[in-house]
């Protein structure tokens, strides 16, 4: 059994992978900086558990999984994230990941989420998982939640700046499927321009804004 890590910053994997090492020492993590690597990955070795970026360049964390689970429903996918929407927690179980991390939680609880997630047992932040039962929904997750998985990817990648041409050729569908998916997501999203979805985008804290 094996662990990959899936994350575009390479000093944030070195820790990652001296902390995991510490708690298991014979198990071997194998690090990659995008979805298109770690799709590539799996086809030469499969892990155990995939721990998961949300925001990665390319195709999202969230279309890796979706996927990596249609390729290989059995393996495990736990995502370590920066972007921490309900929104989002609640896409990303939807396209089969088993637990959900923010990157501000300490070493120690990332080990037991591993540990529980190697041993087939789902895993959410303690605080997310509180916020997914008790909290009211904002006006701007609920709209988020109102999204497909496809919508969720296309919106993400629209945020940051693709071009249609560039999405249709990632997600392996036509320039016309985008296209309909942007008419949707600005009924949905309630916004007239793709600068406003770069603005809701950033409010939801889904994009880095440089400061």
């Amino acid at each position: 059994m094996s662990i990959l890590l899936v994350d575009d910053h390479p000093l944030l994997r070195v820790g990652l992978v001296q902390t995991l090492a510490q708690a298991w020492p014979d198990l071997p993590v194998l690090q990659v900086g995008s979805g298109e690597a770690a799709l590539a990955e799996v086809q030469v070795q499969v892990p155990g558990l995939v721990i998961m970026d949300f925001d990665l360049p390319g195709i999202s964390g969230l279309e890796t999984t979706r996927r990596l689970r249609q390729r290989l429903p059995q393996v495990r996918v736990l995502f370590f994230s920066e972007h921490c929407a309900l929104g989002l927690v609640r896409q990303a179980l939807a396209a089969g990941a088993c637990g959900f991390l923010s990157k501000q939680v300490q070493p120690a609880v990332l080990v037991e989420a591993v540990g529980r997630t190697l041993a087939g047992h789902p895993y959410i932040e303690q605080s997310l998982a509180t916020a997914l039962a008790c909290e009211p929904v904002r006006s701007a997750d609920r709209r988020l939640q109102g999204l497909t998985q496809r919508e969720t990817e296309i919106f993400l990648m629209l945020a940051r700046g693709s071009a249609a041409g560039l999405i249709a050729e990632q997600l392996c569908i036509s320039r016309k499927t985008v296209a309909n998916h942007l008419t949707l997501l600005k009924s949905k999203l309630q916004v007239s321009c793709q600068a406003e979805l770069v603005h809701l985008a950033i409010a939801l804290g889904l994009l880095k804004v440089a400061r």
